[in-house]
């Protein structure tokens, strides 16, 4: 039996040793390496060659080891193309986990789609992509590519550390630049990470064993922390037109001289219905939010990414034709009819969705998303003009609290866009509710919202009718069983951002009925119960990405032949996190009032205050909770 057992640890050995020499086995990775990950990256290694202004090729060797299924979607193994760049090298490779090689792939057997989503009308951006389905884990891909490009506007930058749960057991990024051409970079949170500089002469770094960041709740996001390296060249060239900026100001003035000019005229026909439109309006605000609404009634969205590399707008000839455009379009088209009526504006460079500021002190080719500033003495007034429906001056958490590039003719302008600071932030529920004698609810319900509360539910009026009860009954009063919309009104105060909604709601058998009480929660329309997850040991900062206020005021009678004995003390609780304030006073017999209000703040804290934020929610959490007895009388 020993003889049998050594045997086969020989022949494992010899198995192990054997893959081993081509350094793809997965058994030997660092235990340091693994803890928190669901990928190792073994080897990224980055090469750019700066041949000139309008050439460049970019060489990439990936080796990554993916630990289980959440590790897959770190492989990478993806290249874009398009008029512009062509991809002259593609391959992959898969191995199992003791390194054997078990797939193996070319340039042909790579999935070719379009880069874009399908909203967009038309594209000549497309992606191969390696599609591999695992049947075991570990297992490791070498992923080689190479593509050559006359676009030289968007070098790629080098974030070693990719995503939360990777391990970087290596990753080097190399620029070769035998002309000398100007070059600008910067190095964000180098300092306290494993980075060497190899070259005194060239931009040639290698970042090793850096172990996985596990991802925390209620923190920052991973590109305020992690290394992250930006190169860009004073000339460069987009798509054949050439650039040369070392600032904002002269981007700026470049954008506007070489993609944005001569896009704004318009027909003739065109520029004197505008004039028409705003005719005996007396101030420029007036008279955008009368073109801004012309262009929602006219025009929609529709992704156009064709043009410079996706950066230059469509006519707005084009788009007053047709009636559609992309953000660049759109946001381009209105600024026209602005010019028509004699309106000062300027199309403004963003990154959307996700809250992530333009870089004020790198300029380069930034932001995903464009919209319109209206300068209005000191108060700037900025326009999303890819939504049908969003009012005139607000716009919603999109793109809302972020540096911005202003495009004006004279340069580029680093801008902050508007911020919707907590209180701002506001709901007020006030409801009358009756509690019959078997426990039923029976309610008036009214709720006005504002600032960012308002931007998440506006859109709700125009959904229908089915869609409308299960967002209340599945989604905003998923705890309430039994609730019924008897009916529903909406107002969208568009001029005042203020959404407005009169429900009447039933919910049978919400009271517990015993021989001898009522016992029911009393916070029916708004209960915040959510709890931050607990940590041991707390390793990156509190971040409570956005502030709100509710306030919840109701009235609840209760019926004949019952009576509250006694009522819980008002509450409260103030803390740098925020208030909360919870009060229940009785008016007669049987009817009592119940106030509560709930003002979180944003902010910043160090990761131990986390155990004392943690507190201040469990605590909130359990008032909400909190239940009513009504004693039955004898």
């Amino acid at each position: 039996m020993r003889k049998y057992i050594a045997t086969l640890m020989l022949l494992f050995w010899y198995s192990l040793h054997s893959y081993s020499q081509n350094n793809i086995t997965a058994f030997l990775l660092p235990s340091e390496l693994k803890k928190d990950a669901n990928a190792i990256v073994r080897e990224n290694y980055l090469e750019i060659n700066l041949e000139a202004t309008d050439r460049m090729v970019v060489k990439q060797r990936r080796i990554i080891t993916v630990l289980n299924k959440l590790g897959n979607k770190h492989v990478n193994a993806v290249e874009g193309y398009d008029n512009d760049t062509k991809i002259t090298e593609l391959s992959a490779k898969v191995y199992d986990a003791f390194g054997k090689e078990i797939k193996k792939y070319s340039k042909k057997k790579f999935t070719d789609v379009s880069a874009v989503d399908g909203v967009s009308l038309y594209s000549d951006s497309r992606v191969k992509y390696l599609n591999y389905t695992p049947t075991s884990y570990p297992y490791t891909v070498v992923f080689e590519s190479e593509y050559k490009t006359s676009s030289t506007g968007f070098i790629p930058k080098w974030f070693p550390q990719e995503s939360f749960y990777v391990s970087i057991q290596k990753s080097e990024y190399k620029i070769n630049n035998p002309n000398n051409f100007d070059l600008r970079i910067k190095k964000k949170n180098f300092e306290g990470y494993p980075i060497k500089s190899l070259s005194d002469n060239q931009v040639h770094y290698i970042a090793e064993n850096m172990p996985a960041v596990k991802y925390e709740r209620n923190s920052i996001y991973l590109t305020e922390i992690a290394p992250e390296l930006l190169v860009a060249l004073n000339k460069f060239t987009l798509k054949g037109v050439s650039g040369n900026a070392t600032n904002w100001k002269e981007f700026g003035k470049w954008m506007n001289d070489k993609l944005l000019f001569g896009k704004t005229a318009l027909p003739p026909t065109t520029v004197a219905k505008i004039k028409s439109l705003v005719n005996g309006l007396d101030n420029d605000i007036a008279k955008a939010k009368k073109i801004y609404e012309f262009v929602q009634d006219k025009t929609r969205y529709i992704s156009v990414q064709i043009g410079i590399g996706g950066w230059e707008p469509i006519p707005a000839s084009e788009v007053d034709k047709m009636g559609y455009g992309d953000c660049k379009g759109l946001t381009n088209y209105t600024k026209a009819l602005f010019d028509a009526a004699g309106i000062t504006s300027y199309y403004t460079l963003v990154y959307a969705k996700e809250k992530q500021n333009i870089d004020k002190e790198f300029s380069s080719l930034q932001g995903n998303h464009v919209i319109l500033n209206i300068p209005n003495e000191g108060k700037d007034v900025w326009l999303e003009c890819t939504s049908q429906s969003m009012p005139f001056g607000f716009i919603g958490d999109f793109t809302d609290d972020r540096d911005v590039l202003v495009i004006t003719p004279e340069g580029g302008v680093i801008k902050h866009t508007d911020v919707f600071k907590n209180e701002d932030n506001l709901q007020v529920t006030k409801a009358k509710v009756t509690l019959s004698e078997a426990g039923d609810v029976n309610a008036t319900v009214q709720v006005k919202s504002t600032g960012i509360q308002y931007d998440h539910k506006y859109a709700i009026a125009n959904q229908p009718k089915e869609d409308i009860e299960k967002h209340y009954k599945s989604n905003i009063w998923d705890y309430n069983n039994n609730l019924e919309l008897t009916s529903f009104q909406f107002e969208n105060d568009k001029d005042n951002v203020t959404f407005k909604e009169d429900l009447e709601v039933e919910i049978k058998d919400y009271a517990s009925i015993t021989e001898n009480e009522l016992l029911f929660r009393v916070n029916i329309f708004n209960r915040i119960t959510s709890v931050p997850k607990r940590y041991r040991k707390r390793n990156l900062p509190l971040k409570i990405n956005r502030g709100f206020k509710d306030i919840e005021e109701y009235t609840i009678t209760f019926p004949n032949g019952y009576a509250i004995d006694q009522l819980p003390p008002k509450y409260e609780i103030d803390n740098k996190f925020g208030t909360y304030t919870m009060e229940i006073k009785k008016i007669d017999d049987h009817t009592i009032a119940y106030h509560r209000s709930l003002l979180i703040k944003d902010g910043l804290f160090p990761k131990e205050d986390y155990k004392a934020y943690r507190k201040f929610r469990k605590n909130i959490a359990k008032r909400e909770n909190l239940r009513i007895a009504l004693q039955k009388q004898q």
